[in-house]
């Protein structure tokens, strides 16, 4: 039963975007954890005494397999930051459509398909590789968009970039009520990989990141929604919270090099969760008169098995709240961006009951936060 704060800020809460579909894309090279183990060990254990127990990492992390756009042996060779950019941007063009075909003709959450030239706003994001003209022009040459359709693309914001993505859909919508806005990410991290760099950074990134493109569909209140939904409810943005912290450039992100993007990785990122996310979580659900104890369900990016139970840890949140998050790391790795639609997807499929509140977070470079607040109606 939830308290009469809950459901007087829940009957104050009108005219606000919803997310009507979600797609993700599973990229054509599954590879085990065990075949990234043994790739590792060949390529740098020539550089590492120790690199059985840095191998460690590979195994306490969870992350079962992962999908890549190229197989594991491509890796073992030299490719230049042109080269890679190059695959990138055939790449993210290539899956990025098909994500976004997906997602506007997801039948297990669509009655019908949707018209890429319905969109009012295309929204890109992603941090893996370089396009001017962006990915969405490109993208927007090969289907049908209307050429009035207002392009977003926005670069640099790694692991919290998805979350972001539904955040600026959400402001635009609301600014829109009548708008569709779709949210596309696109994140191929294993073309930033460097065969040269022996830095720890780059082993433990090597354990845990991989490709991955998902994609999601947010319409303002005014959309006539139930000519599309398929699904008895679905999650209403009621608000969003984008923070800062300060002095903290040095905790993840790129060094950009002449080999192209090495990556930023602090040990310290468990321990900045749990000690910065709570109060910054507790201060957006004080606004709305709610605690963490009325959030049913927990949308939460999965940077890590560490970053999971810092989750845990700060919001006091059980195993079964990040149940699906864990899930999808296991399954899939950290997509960067990406990854968090793939949870938000799975919540989606699940059902939830209508009136139930649920908290999206994910953290990336800045070091920043985003978090959603959602309602199931």
């Amino acid at each position: 039963m939830r308290n009469n704060k809950h459901r007087k800020f829940i009957k104050g809460v009108n005219a606000l975007p919803y997310i009507l579909s979600a797609s993700h894309i599973k990229l054509p090279h599954k590879i085990s954890q065990e075949a990234v183990m043994d790739f590792t060990r060949e390529m740098f254990g020539s550089s590492y005494k120790n690199i059985e127990r840095l191998l460690g990492a590979f195994i306490n992390g969870q992350v079962e397999s992962r999908y890549f756009s190229k197989d594991i042996e491509w890796f073992k060779a030299d490719h230049s930051f042109e080269e890679k950019n190059e695959i990138y941007i055939e790449q993210a063009v290539h899956y990025g459509c098909q994500a976004i075909v997906e997602c506007l003709g997801n039948l297990d959450f669509l009655k019908r398909n949707i018209d890429p030239g319905k969109i009012d706003a295309f929204i890109f994001i992603s941090s893996t590789g370089l396009a001017t003209p962006t990915i969405d022009a490109r993208i927007m040459n090969l289907l049908p968009f209307s050429e009035y359709t207002k392009r977003i693309p926005i670069w640099g914001l790694g692991c919290a970039g998805g979350a972001a993505g539904l955040s600026r859909a959400y402001e635009y919508c609301k600014a829109f009520p009548n708008a569709l806005a779709l949210v596309l990410c696109v994140e191929l991290c294993s073309l930033t990989f460097q065969k040269d760099d022996v830095s720890k950074s780059n082993i433990i990134g090597t354990s845990l990141f991989s490709d991955g493109i998902g994609c999601a569909l947010v319409c303002g209140d005014e959309v006539r929604r139930k000519i599309f939904c398929k699904q008895d409810s679905m999650p209403k943005i009621l608000s969003t919270r984008s923070t800062l912290m300060r002095d903290s450039l040095d905790v993840m992100g790129w060094d950009v090099k002449n080999g192209g993007l090495h990556v930023v990785f602090s040990k310290d990122i468990p321990r900045i969760v749990k000690e910065w996310l709570k109060p910054n979580v507790e201060a957006f659900l004080t606004e709305h008169n709610l605690s963490l104890q009325e959030v049913e369900h927990f949308i939460a990016h999965p940077g890590g098995k560490k970053v999971i139970q810092a989750y845990e840890e700060a919001l006091g949140f059980s195993q079964q709240k990040t149940e699906l998050s864990m899930k999808i790391l296991q399954e899939y790795g950290n997509m960067s961006s990406a990854t968090i639609l793939y949870v938000l997807e799975q919540f989606m499929r699940n059902g939830a009951q209508k009136g139930d509140l649920g908290l999206a977070a994910a953290l990336g470079p800045g070091f920043s936060s985003e978090l959603l607040l959602m309602r199931w109606e």
